[in-house]
């Protein structure tokens, strides 16, 4: 098998398309980075009738899980009232670092 590096490291998403059953397939990658198996929670999150976010949550919900789900609302309403900077992708990496 090729050794193949990880398009998130370069910023650039992996791709996946929905089955005819609804599914969406998390990439393997992704997959092993967030220790994700079979019957994983996620919290699901519609954003601008064109995003969804999912949240990997410990089954119950817990405070903490909602919120997370508070504040990413509240962000992308942010974003929607034109309230946030933007970084170039370098840039932004460092800004993650930092927190």
């Amino acid at each position: 098998m090729k050794n193949e590096k990880n398009p998130f490291s370069e910023g650039i998403p992996e791709l996946t398309r929905v089955s005819s059953k609804g599914q969406v397939v998390i990439p393997l990658g992704l997959r092993k980075k967030l220790h994700v198996k079979e019957g994983s929670v996620f919290a699901v999150s519609n954003v601008n009738d064109d995003m969804l976010i999912l949240k990997k949550v410990k089954n119950p919900l817990t405070a903490e899980d909602l919120e997370t789900a508070r504040i990413v609302e509240e962000a992308w309403k942010d974003i929607e009232r034109g309230n946030y900077k933007e970084y170039g992708f370098d840039k932004f990496l460092g800004k993650l670092d930092k927190m």
